[in-house]
Order: C-alpha cells, then sequence, then structure tokens
C-alpha cells in the first residue's frame, strides 16, 4: 500500500509541476490556457480514479482468494 500511495504522491506532485511549466511557458491565450489546464486536471482525475479502482479490485480479489482457502 505504501508503494502505491508513493506513487500516487509523485504523480500528483508531476501532475502539478507539469502545470505549472505549461503555464509558465504556454504560447496560448489565457482562455484556451485554462481551457487546456483544466481538461489535464479532468483526464488525471480520471486516471487516477481508474488507478484506484483497479487496485481495489486486485485488493478484493485477493483478498477473497483468502477468505476462500
Amino acid at each position: 500500500m505504501n508503494k502505491f500511495m508513493g506513487f500516487m504522491a509523485g504523480a500528483v506532485c508531476g501532475a502539478l509541476v507539469g502545470a505549472v511549466t505549461a503555464l509558465l511557458f504556454a504560447p496560448s491565450s489565457g482562455a484556451e490556457l485554462i481551457e487546456n489546464a483544466d481538461e489535464r486536471w479532468q483526464m488525471t482525475k480520471r486516471e487516477a480514479r481508474q488507478a484506484m479502482e483497479d487496485r481495489r479490485r486486485e485488493l478484493e480479489g485477493q483478498y477473497n482468494t483468502a477468505k476462500t482457502s
């Protein structure tokens, strides 16, 4: 579980650094930049939720296997 939380913390930090870098160096207008940043944030949240759901299913499977053994 610690490895997973470490990975998630790293992914969030990486996303934040990437977002700040994009905001500082992007050749887009403010409105376009905000829209792109929001799209990236939504995509990151979807990926994190999917990773969490996948891990939950994996752990439930392991639990059920151990419970029936």
